[in-house]
């Protein structure tokens, strides 16, 4: 390796990785040269691809002619930008929005059919590919949007002077808005779940609500929120509030909510987030409640920390204070973390740690942007779109506000999460050694309650379903309809919106093959969770105190920490 072409190949190598963090133009040289090693397969395809232009080109002259004709390029019901009648009723928009499709399906079918790469570089290349593609799409101009240039004319120009503004607003901001940043009030019409604060360290609050009910059950649930964005995704409005919801059939709640990390917390560990945090939180709920156990649930990466924190315990000599535990959308096998995984090479980590080393902290803005950009035409260009182009004002969507109040992350514990979880996987594969203690979730015990969701891009529910066979305990699992957000976010409604499959997984890894085996249910799986729950947290008692001498009320719902930007 000491050779002057090694030497420079490493050289070149790190010039690369400095330029291109994240992989980008080497991922599309490898697939570039993947095609010119098989050039009869190139010509091939190529051939369809102009078979196909011709046939778009026929199209577009029989309807310029007044002739009906099928699309070529069916638009797709999910697809949002082409719905508007004048994409098909206008020869000239239709033959644009033609040619756009066909190049687009051609390309990404292209990169998947890629002879002889592996799957992580195909993968790579088609989505960031499909950035370049997703903007470029006639919808996002103005001059090749019919939509966009009919409101003007019919504002006389209102829609296009609202878009600049618009536009200039968002520069100011240094992002593309989703919602406006002061369209809801905290603790009024979000947040707003009557409770206090009973507990306060240097990591998080500890929030105990207000009983609704003349009883409650004995033992307390604790919700383990996670610390990228804040904990009133669990309570927004009243009518979509899971707290609210849980109060209301008479179970004591406790959430955690975390601070919002500055440089000051550079070296805050996951081990200090496990330790100084959630088993904080547990052992609050305990104190106020006097219930030797709980009921834990954790939510994505609060999921993730609550699954390391129980088999912490499992590991140890003492009883652990958790009975029972629930998991939302939540991964312990890393080895397939769907799209984001673009993201997640170790190129791309040590650029990720390098900048976190400078400031200390990962700014969630950041990471939102790249949540943002595995659904692009849904949370980025949308809203350039119906922003710029139509001059349309944001609407208060409460999701959106919770997704835009970002929270930092402190360098040592994100760059653990990413090596040792991420890249390395070494949760699932028992090789995390955390307060002294070898991990191994197969000695959990514990009956779990494990939720996925169907359309979830951040924790595909294949990938959440692997935890059925880590643990050693009973597992109910769900597969609940929509996405990382909104699938957890479920209340029931009559008629009801949503459906869920659910059954015994206990021991399986199988997802497809456990689905086949259970029927849908029509509803909200809340009202499966909540008899499951019911029936292990104890019969009804009396009201606990809020708070004690121990635990002293420190602040009324939502507490301080929420509202640290």
């Amino acid at each position: 390796m000491n050779d002057p072409l090694s030497q420079t190949t490493e050289f070149l190598r790190g010039i690369e990785a400095a330029l291109d963090p994240f992989g980008i133009g080497r991922a599309c040289r490898e697939t570039v040269t993947a095609w010119l090693q098989q050039p009869q397969q190139l010509a091939e395809s190529m051939a369809r691809l102009s078979a196909d232009v011709l046939r778009v080109q026929a199209h577009a002259w029989k309807k310029a002619l007044g002739v009906e004709s099928d699309d070529v390029e069916p638009v797709s019901g999910f697809d949002e930008r082409f719905q508007d009648p004048a994409w098909t009723a206008h020869p000239g928009f239709d033959a644009l929005k033609e040619f756009y499709l066909l190049q687009t399906h051609w390309l990404q079918d292209a990169i998947f059919a890629t002879p002889g790469l592996d799957p992580a570089s195909v993968q790579r290349a088609a989505f960031w590919v499909r950035q370049v593609l997703d903007a470029i799409a006639p919808t996002n101009f103005f001059w090749t949007n019919p939509l966009a240039i009919a409101k003007a004319i019919e504002s006389g120009g209102t829609t296009l002077r609202q878009g600049l503004t618009h536009f200039a607003r968002d520069l100011a901001a240094g992002d593309v808005l989703m919602v406006e940043p002061d369209a809801f009030e905290l603790g009024r019409e979000l947040a707003a779940t009557e409770g206090v604060v009973v507990f306060r360290n240097e990591l998080l609050e500890v929030i105990q609500y207000t009983a609704q009910t003349p009883q409650v059950h004995a033992m307390p649930v604790v919700l383990v929120a996670p610390w990228i964005n804040k904990f009133y995704i669990l309570d927004l409005k009243p009518r979509t509030s899971l707290v609210r919801h849980l109060v209301s059939q008479g179970f004591t709640v406790f959430v955690t909510s975390w601070r919002n990390a500055g440089a000051e917390a550079r070296d805050t560990g996951f081990e200090d987030y496990l330790m100084h945090g959630v088993r904080a939180a547990i052992d609050t709920a305990r104190a106020i409640t006097g219930s030797p156990e709980v009921h834990a649930v954790g939510y994505c990466l609060g999921g993730t920390a609550l699954s390391t924190l129980m088999a912490w315990y499992a590991a140890g000599d003492e009883p652990c204070p958790v009975a029972h535990w629930t998991l939302f959308t939540t991964l312990t096998d890393f080895s397939d973390p769907g799209e984001i995984g673009v993201f997640l090479t170790p190129e791309t980590v040590d650029f990720i740690e390098r900048n976190m080393q400078r400031k200390g902290y990962l700014d969630g803005a950041e990471m939102a942007r790249s949540f943002r950009l595995l659904r692009p035409n849904s949370l980025i260009w949308h809203y350039v779109v119906h922003s710029y182009l139509y001059g349309a004002e944001l609407p208060p969507f409460d999701v959106l506000f919770w997704n835009m109040d970002t929270t930092r992350m402190p360098a040592t514990m994100h760059a653990w999460y990413l090596r040792e979880l991420y890249l390395g996987n070494r949760l699932a594969k028992g090789e995390i050694t955390l307060g002294g203690r070898r991990l191994q979730l197969g000695r959990v015990q514990q009956p779990l309650y494990a939720v996925g969701c169907e359309q979830d891009h951040i924790a595909p529910w294949k990938q959440t379903f692997l935890t059925c066979g880590l643990v050693g305990g009973p597992v109910r699992y769900v597969l609940a309809t929509s996405g990382h957000i909104l699938g957890i976010i479920n209340p029931p409604v009559d008629p009801p919106k949503r459906r869920y499959w659910v059954g015994d997984a206990s021991g399986c890894s199988d997802g497809p093959a456990w689905l086949n085996g259970v029927a849908k249910v029509p509803g909200s799986w809340w009202e499966d969770w909540v008899p499951w729950l019911a029936a292990r947290c104890g019969e009804l008692r009396e009201l606990p105190p809020l708070g004690t001498a121990e635990y002293p009320v420190l602040a009324a719902a939502p507490g301080t920490y929420v509202l640290q930007k």
